[in-house]
């Protein structure tokens, strides 16, 4: 896996102040680095690729240092490697986005983490087994609702895209996962009703709010929410695949409204690091709002735990790293960032439904403890 960029100029979000607060991360430009400049992470990508699609590339930096690595290509029958400013689909990345978004409206008094999902969004969390009474945003946000992703089967609308209501009354079809807070349990529908939320309290849908929140402000160029039925990944482009005897290419077969609030970004290595990076600088949420979102589950999830949005992952160097991974007909995918402004990103181009031996983990671990603070 290959890509990286040091981090780009950005500034605040949050009203008039945001002019005034407009923050210069780092002006490095990413650099392709020959395998013995980080003979660990060359290592660990090289064993995960054996898993992995096509292509992977790793990319990491920092405020001294920005480097990548790749391995294999990012299109089929050429010799292209997956470049750091190349478009994929984030896939669960952008939950990170629409927690972070969330969070804004919690600093500006607009959202209370534990009010019940029936303050914002009144009678839709209303069925057999489900009462938004005693579902909370927080709970949407860390995966501890109990209520379970929409079926793939879901029908979609005569246009082939989907409505979040018809997402969520999907799920709620369902049995619920457990009683809301006692386990944990990932789905994508706390983060779909999540969106809804930040559509009710701003009037914009999720997809205008990270846009005018966090995609202008922080200029994150290869970054955007497609609109439902907006299939296409743009150029230039990390293809996607899965693999039935040949290779087979997904980039463009996608429906993004399915996966909404919960899945739909398309990013970049470079903006996903980018975003990360300024997330734990502390440049999108205030220091309460992040210490809410880094308050990991106390009992098992995943990684090192899971807080509002972001994934804890302990360093083989020591410290901490924060981010999310992400996984879609084909891609997977992984971002973490450092308090002491470490960043790494890596990309395969295929969907992983199982563990190798050497996991994107590994291969960010080694990438981070790799870059020069």
């Amino acid at each position: 896996m290959t890509a990286t960029k040091a981090i780009a100029a950005r500034r605040a979000l949050v009203g008039a102040a945001a002019a005034l607060l407009a923050v210069s991360v780092s002006a490095a430009t990413t650099t392709a680095e020959a395998a013995d400049d980080h003979p660990v992470t060359r290592a660990k990508l090289d064993e995960y690729a054996k898993s992995g699609g096509p292509g992977t590339t790793v990319a990491a930096g920092s405020a001294t240092d920005s480097w990548f690595l790749s391995k294999g290509t990012g299109v089929t029958g050429a010799d292209k490697p997956i470049q750091p400013n190349e478009h994929f689909r984030a896939a669960s990345q952008t939950k990170t986005f629409v927690a972070a978004v969330v969070m804004q409206l919690v600093d500006e008094g607009k959202v209370n983490l534990d009010d019940p999902i029936e303050t914002y969004l009144p009678g839709l969390v209303q069925a057999k087994n489900y009462d938004g009474n005693k579902i909370t945003v927080r709970q949407l946000l860390q995966h501890t609702s109990g209520i379970p992703s929409p079926a793939l089967t879901t029908l979609p609308n005569l246009d082939g895209t989907y409505s979040p209501t018809t997402l969520v009354r999907n799920a709620l079809s369902q049995k619920p996962l457990f009683a809301p807070g006692t386990g944990w349990g990932y789905s994508n529908t706390g983060f779909i009703l999540a969106s809804m939320v930040i559509e009710k309290v701003t009037g914009q849908t999720a997809g205008e709010a990270i846009t005018n929140r966090l995609i202008r402000p922080l200029g994150l160029t290869g970054t955007r929410f497609p609109s439902p039925g907006d299939k296409s990944i743009g150029a230039p482009a990390v293809h996607g695949y899965h693999r039935v005897l040949i290779w087979v290419d997904d980039s463009n077969l996608i429906e993004p409204s399915f996966y909404s609030g919960a899945g739909a970004l398309i990013s970049t290595l470079d903006d996903l690091m980018t975003f990360d990076q300024a997330l734990a600088d502390g440049k999108v949420v205030s220091a309460a709002r992040l210490a809410d979102m880094r308050k990991i589950y106390a009992g098992k999830s995943i990684y090192n735990g899971y807080g509002l949005g972001l994934i804890h992952l302990k360093l083989s160097c020591g410290g901490d790293a924060w981010g999310h991974a992400g996984d879609l007909f084909g891609y997977s995918s992984l971002t973490m960032a450092t308090d002491d402004g470490r960043h790494a990103s890596v990309i395969t181009n295929t969907y992983l439904n199982s563990l190798p031996a050497t996991n994107r983990e590994d291969v960010v671990d080694a990438a981070l403890c790799e870059t020069a603070k």
